[in-house]
């Protein structure tokens, strides 16, 4: 939520109530790009996305997003915060069964009639245990240990490209993250389905905008992958509205000055819209690789920018997809960040 410049960001994934026949096989096997940024002989094409899509996610584990204390016959006690367990731990089992979601946690937590359960968790990506007893909340009869805890969310993205032979997909350009402690959330399972967009809240100064829609009953494809440069899965089938393969744009080759981002608003299709590539941050690592400012007045009159749900939308420079919109600045809604696509291909990858 900052940057170089002190101005407040935030992704641009608009999260959202959720109100199959494969077409592909996961070979696995799709790219090779540990050496794309000096061999230009391994070009690929790719065909750019900007089309809306719905996710549905599930984690592995759960996620711990607060602590509080429970109203015991004896006081006000929290095992947890006791124990040692923080914010942004991931439970992965309880006494060795494996806990997949909420409902899980507090019925494995209430079943030990409390007795010390071994809780197993994630924190920084290192798997730790530790013991707890449960102790009882008086106002509902149930062993809690004072955690809340979360195990899915929802939300709409772009599209940023697919990939024709094989189905797979990367769209978001950044990781779906827990909104309350900015956690990369484990994935579990994931799937994705189309998007009516209903609504285009236009963005203001110090109040992202929003894309809203209505999700389709049926999945049109699977998550696989998520990950700090994007989420990456594979379709049932190609949406409509998916452009032809064009060739990917070197990180080198990105220059500032013109270009073009395709995204689905209210029209209900990809549209082209014209932005400009401003400043470049040759070391910026896996995310916000440049920054960019929206300059297409039909965009600004109907979003006042970039606004959250556009996350993803590709970004064509000189007829070759260079990467994808990430991040509006908070404080003006016209100017965001970009990710190189390499860095996105390499996160496939992983």
């Amino acid at each position: 939520m900052r940057n170089k410049f002190k101005a407040v960001v935030t992704t641009v994934l608009a999260l959202s109530v959720f109100l199959g026949l494969t077409g592909f096989k996961a070979d696995g096997n799709l790219l090779a790009v540990a050496t794309l940024a000096n061999n230009h002989s391994e070009r690929i094409s790719l065909s750019p996305g900007g089309v809306a899509f719905g996710v549905k996610y599930f984690t592995k584990g759960a996620l711990v997003v607060g602590i509080t204390d429970i109203e015991t016959a004896q006081g006000l006690q929290c095992p947890a915060r006791d124990a040692g367990l923080s914010v942004k731990d991931i439970i992965t089992s309880i006494n060795g069964k494996e806990i997949k979601n909420a409902e899980d946690f507090q019925k494995t937590v209430n079943a030990c009639e409390g007795k010390s359960i071994e809780v197993k968790y994630i924190r920084d990506g290192v798997e730790n245990s530790l013991k707890i007893t449960p102790v009882v909340d008086k106002n509902e009869n149930v062993y809690k240990l004072g955690l809340w805890v979360r195990d899915s969310t929802a939300g709409i993205g772009t599209i940023t490209f697919v990939d024709r032979k094989s189905g797979r997909f990367g769209g978001l350009g950044h990781g779906i993250c827990d909104s309350e402690t900015g956690t990369l959330l484990p994935l579990d399972r994931g799937i994705i389905v189309n998007v009516k967009i209903t609504e285009i809240v236009t963005g203001k100064k110090n109040a992202p905008g929003e894309i809203k829609g209505v999700f389709d009953r049926f999945r049109r494809g699977e998550l696989t992958n998520n990950s700090e440069v994007g989420v990456f899965g594979i379709l049932d089938e190609i949406p409509s509205g998916i452009g032809e393969e064009i060739p990917i744009g070197f990180k080198n080759e990105l220059q500032t000055g013109k270009a073009y981002i395709i995204t689905t608003l209210d029209a209900g299709r990809p549209e082209e819209f014209e932005i400009e590539i401003e400043k470049i941050y040759p070391d910026s690592g896996p995310t916000k690789n440049f920054m960019i400012k929206i300059t297409d007045s039909d965009l600004i009159a109907r979003t006042g920018g970039i606004i959250q749900g556009m996350s993803g939308s590709p970004i064509i420079q000189n007829g070759k997809l260079v990467g994808a919109v990430t991040h509006v600045l908070v404080g003006d809604s016209t100017r965001g960040y970009g990710i190189h696509i390499e860095n996105m291909l390499a996160g496939m990858q992983k």
